[in-house]
């Protein structure tokens, strides 16, 4: 008996947060999600999302910024920056706050016409979650796992059964099908640099059953956290960003279960590092993986510079390495990403022969920034897995080198190019100290002489 309890748990997860809408409702043919939406600030995007007028909207994390930002001190007895910090920059709300929080985005008007339009779903990313790249380890993710769903409006009772948001919905008539995975990548999350599990071993396994369970023409797999691109191993050791790239046993074990259990039409949603791009590699399974990342909904990454200064920002994206950026014409800025606030929107044109993906990020205005078209038939498997027939994993070779693979002198150029700037500049303001020093102590030494 206690053998089958583990599967008895599993299948009773499985039931309770895989959802299927009736077979006879609308097609879905319009999609729109995002992230980092801090509550605090002005949300001029809803406007746009409405005009896209999606049927269904996936939250991808940061839905709410929840923990505290604290003072930035350089000296002090609390060092909350630079490599002789003392104190974290981040610390958590209480409960009270949290809820305070999120009924606040919760009451945004241009939200509130977006739920009453379009069905509402999401996962969660770490302000959210409660703090600032947190894991496992964070004490109160229980709490914030009820406000969560009550923010989602999904029944509180599941929390009996689940550890964390993870979550499966499947939508459309048969035949043309689209299963949207929710992934969980906090609640059992190992520490960062440990290389241990992302998603923890009951998760897992239900994902494991997910993908091998009823078929769907579109299979989206939504990740707070980029799966592709590792942008990390190219703007290190300046500054890291989170990914399923700083996992690399668990980001290949995702690729190798999606191959194992012959998933087509596959692709990855992904939020969290304030700037949209979309990413593609080829050789993790027998097609093409793209991964959608859109971030933000209002915290993006040029708006925390002043306006004169951001084409610096849009310098370094292009001047960073990235073997799995798509590049193509529908890019806005040559750097193929987007650092302001943005939204991730999926057209599916079924009538097509084959039917079509639009993948597209989306500015402010609604306006097409980053995109490009997917047939289903490009995200099918060719052939057999077997030994005497390998995989071609994708046709293309063009996005099948990882950014770890790059040469030194191309890995880390952003790096040299930081540092340099640096140093000329401290030489540029060192070096007149210095030659007043040396002036004055001469003129002392003379004087003493004299």
């Amino acid at each position: 008996m206690n053998l089958l309890l583990p599967r008895l748990s599993l299948c009773l997860v499985s039931f309770l947060f895989t959802i299927t809408i009736a077979q006879e409702s609308p097609l879905i043919t319009r999609i729109a999600f995002g992230s980092c939406a801090n509550q605090n600030a002005p949300h001029p995007i809803w406007e746009a999302i409405n005009k896209f007028d999606p049927q269904l909207f996936i939250w991808m994390g940061d839905n709410i910024y929840g923990d505290i930002l604290k003072p930035i001190k350089f000296i002090g007895k609390e060092r909350t920056l630079g490599p002789w910090k003392n104190s974290p920059k981040f610390v958590p709300s209480s409960e009270e706050e949290m809820k305070l929080r999120y009924a606040k985005a919760k009451s945004n008007p241009g939200y509130s016409r977006l739920k009453r339009n379009a069905k509402v779903i999401g996962t969660w990313d770490d302000h959210d979650f409660g703090l600032n790249d947190a894991g496992k380890e964070f004490d109160h993710k229980v709490t914030n796992q009820r406000l969560m769903l009550d923010f989602l409006d999904e029944p509180l009772s599941i929390i009996f059964f689940l550890s964390g948001v993870y979550a499966s919905y499947t939508f459309g008539p048969s035949n043309r099908k689209v299963k949207v995975i929710l992934l969980d990548t906090r609640y059992h999350r190992d520490p960062l640099r440990s290389d241990g599990s992302i998603l923890g071993d009951t998760q897992w396994a239900w994902l494991e059953e997910e993908l091998r369970g009823p078929r769907s023409e579109i299979t989206i797999i939504g990740s707070s956290v980029q799966v592709i691109s590792n942008l990390s191993a190219t703007t290190g050791p300046v500054f890291y960003m989170e990914s399923w790239g700083r996992f690399p046993k668990e980001r290949e074990r995702l690729f190798k279960l999606i191959s194992d259990t012959k998933r087509n039409g596959v692709i990855f949603i992904s939020g969290d590092v304030h700037f949209g791009e979309i990413t593609r590699y080829d050789c993790a399974v027998e097609y093409p993986l793209y991964d959608v990342t859109s971030s933000g909904l209002e915290q993006s990454i040029e708006t925390f510079f002043p306006l004169p200064l951001r084409f610096i920002v849009r310098l370094l994206f292009w001047y960073t390495p990235s073997t799995m950026r798509l590049i193509n014409d529908n890019c806005k800025f040559k750097s193929c990403t987007y650092g302001q606030s943005n939204f991730g929107a999926i057209s599916i044109d079924w009538n097509a022969n084959p039917a079509t993906m639009r993948l597209e990020i989306r500015d402010v205005n609604g306006h097409t920034v980053l995109g490009t078209n997917v047939s289903l038939s490009e995200l099918q498997a060719q052939g057999s897995n077997s030994p005497t027939n390998p995989p071609t994993k994708g046709k293309s070779q063009r996005y099948c080198t990882l950014e770890v693979e790059l040469p030194g002198t191309t890995r880390y150029r952003l790096a040299a190019l930081i540092y340099f700037t640096f140093s000329v500049f401290a030489m540029a303001f060192v070096g007149p100290i210095i030659g007043v020093v040396l002036t004055i102590t001469a003129c002392v030494y003379k004087c003493k002489l004299d």
